[in-house]
């Protein structure tokens, strides 16, 4: 039987007038990995922070099993006070840090007094005793992967980017049993997201997140919640099955809708006939017509973003780069650069946190100057650039005001004007949310809010940093028809990679050296030539050492350890294919909770085994040459 971890019921809460969701009952049970979806606004990262005991419901009632760990990872997490990241990150009050932290001090000091040779001695017993080098190991790893090596740095002198990392770090350092994830991989650059896809899809923990990005969705979750209208729907499977079976579920809701309307012609027919003295005999009638008209009466039409502004026209010379260049310091970021982009040109962008992409923007549109070489814009070529800084607005003041400080009326693509309170409706904002202030928003709504300050100006060149933080996957689609359409020059960084997979021709690659490469061709076909790189460049630091070293000094291969080899390569084989027969029978959702326990405990003991034996062979490889 199922092991019930989280039981909510009757949960509601309003913020002023706006309910954002009323009676809502969830459960998870051991080994669920679920995602909460929908539009921006609808309550998801509110029922997370409720969950997580951050803020209070209006009613109802929550709890999780006794005993468990619970860990919450904010969607933008601030650390207060003078803390050091070491601080931040481990939980002092759990047994294993406290006891390692002491262990370390005792150890650092040059001139130990008996006494505290035998505290040191005690020590180490408890760290046995609790196994605590494990979660040393643990945390060394997870701190490692995410690019977090001072721990002595204060934690208030970060960037909101890197605190989410270290909020990250904290969650999953602590192995808690229980993840409450709010956008865990804004932030990131994609090569740490795709080691998060893996950490979480293959380790046996139970979780709730809400996240945009659709490739790591379809890889980590066996189950969808949808919030939409106050209410939950719950899709056992990936995200790809979760469209599917939402489909499904339009169609019959559109159908039940279609049969109530032609049902309620005819009970109203019925009522209309009937003389009000006799309304009292007949009340089964009058309440099923009731119940018939809230059915046929439920809004089913979906809110179409239509964000189709009209561009100004683009003329031959575009923009043009000629060998730019630009350092901090001693820190070249890239140098000797040139482009010309071309009418519809759909460039990428991709490299790690820090390699210089952000900076790159800035220059080309000349908030940062280069230290060499010249930007060379069209006469018709006009900029709308969208950066990962906050919108920026006075506290007092209200949507609509923001916008028309901008423009009083837009003109869209097929030439038509409309006023700026028009076009905020086809961004979603309905007249009521106009007037509210841009304070009150969600952190998606502001975000879109800051899409729609962009776009108003007409540009034909957009330069987009990072769009996909923080918008609801129905604005993303949308978003995408647009870019798909967008005739002007679209320059892109992102974190999402479906968003990157759907958009762009070709990559402009930032890496540690200062040269930046031009590759032709979208995120996914990167991802293949990246990791056919290890297999092609192994062989060449064995033949290099090969001829250094001489023939003497290297031990030959025994008998047995050539018998070794030969069959290492099977085994290999053989448990990387059952590794991905476990993943695609968790990503189906086929199995109950049980079963999928079993299935991610199976993965996290085979990838162990792997990396044994991997470096088994490749220690034997070397010897053969």
């Amino acid at each position: 039987m199922p092991v019930n971890y989280l039981s909510a019921e009757r949960l509601s809460k309003s913020f002023n007038e706006k309910i954002l969701f009323e009676d809502l009952t969830l459960g998870l049970d051991q080994g669920q990995k679920a995602a909460l979806v929908g539009v921006n606004g609808c309550g998801k990262s509110t029922l997370l922070r409720i969950l997580a005991g951050i803020e209070p419901p209006d009613s109802g009632e929550m709890s999780f099993q006794k005993g468990l760990t619970v860990a919450y990872l904010d969607q933008s997490p601030r650390f207060k006070g003078q803390a050091t990241i070491a601080d931040a990150i481990f939980d002092h009050e759990q047994p294993e840090a406290a006891v390692l932290k002491d262990y370390h001090q005792l150890l650092d000091k040059e001139h130990p007094t008996q006494e505290e040779h035998k505290k040191l001695q005690q020590l180490l017993e408890e760290i046995e005793a609790l196994n605590a080098w494990e979660y040393e190991y643990r945390a060394k790893e997870i701190l490692g992967k995410l690019g977090i090596h001072d721990l002595e740095q204060t934690v208030d002198a970060l960037s909101g980017g890197q605190q989410k990392r270290i909020a990250l770090a904290k969650v999953l350092v602590g192995q808690p049993d229980f993840l409450l994830l709010d956008e865990p991989t804004n932030h990131l650059d994609l090569d740490l997201i795709e080691w998060l896809e893996d950490y979480l899809s293959t380790r046996n923990l139970t979780l709730l997140m809400v996240t945009h990005d659709r490739y790591f969705l379809d890889k980590v979750t066996n189950e969808i919640i949808e919030m939409e209208n106050g209410r939950l729907y719950r899709y056992q499977g990936n995200y790809s099955h979760y469209l599917e079976k939402k489909a499904e579920r339009e169609e019959l809701e559109q159908q039940a809708k279609d049969k109530a309307r032609n049902l309620m012609k005819k009970e109203l027919d019925w009522m209309r006939r009937q003389p009000k003295a006799r309304g009292t005999k007949a009340k089964y009638r009058v309440d099923a017509f009731q119940d018939l008209k809230e059915k046929a009466s439920v809004n089913l039409t979906k809110s179409e973003l239509d964000i189709r502004v009209k561009e100004k026209r683009q003329g031959k010379k575009i923009l043009e780069l000629k060998n730019l260049g630009k350092s901090f310091g001693e820190i070249r970021l890239f140098e000797n650069f040139s482009h010309i982009f071309t009418r519809g040109e759909k460039v990428g962008i991709v490299g790690k946190n820090g390699t210089g992409k952000s900076t790159f923007l800035n220059v080309i549109t000349g908030q940062l100057a280069p230290d060499s070489g010249t930007i060379e814009p069209g006469v018709n070529t006009q900029f709308g650039y969208y950066t990962q800084s906050e919108l920026r607005f006075d506290q007092g003041q209200k949507v609509i005001d923001l916008v028309q400080s901008v423009a009083e009326v837009i003109t869209l693509a097929d030439g038509k004007v409309i006023t700026a309170s028009q076009f905020l409706n086809l961004f979603l904002f309905p007249p009521t949310r106009q007037h509210d202030f841009v304070s009150k928003l969600s952190g998606g709504e502001k975000r879109r809010l800051q899409l729609l300050m962009v776009l108003i100006a007409n540009p034909n060149f957009l330069i987009l940093d990072e769009p996909t933080n923080d918008l609801d996957i129905l604005t993303l689609n949308v978003l995408e028809d647009y870019l798909q359409q967008f005739s002007g020059c679209l320059l892109l960084v992102s974190h999402d990679r479906y968003f990157m997979d759907r958009l762009v021709d070709h990559l402009l690659v930032f890496d540690k050296s200062p040269v930046i490469r031009d590759f032709p061709g979208n995120y996914t076909d990167y991802r293949l030539e990246q990791n056919q790189k290890p297999k092609q460049e192994l062989a060449t630091p064995a033949k290099e050492k090969t001829v250094k070293v001489k023939t003497s000094a290297k031990k030959k291969l025994s008998f047995k350890e050539q018998k070794e080899l030969a069959s290492l390569e099977g085994e290999i084989a053989e448990m990387e294919q059952e590794k991905a027969g476990l993943l695609e029978r968790m990503n189906a959702g086929s199995g109950d909770h049980t079963e999928l326990a079993q299935w991610a405990q199976d993965i996290e003991s085979l990838e162990e085994k792997l990396g044994e034996k991997e470096l088994r062979w490749l220690e034997l490889s070397e010897r053969e040459g």
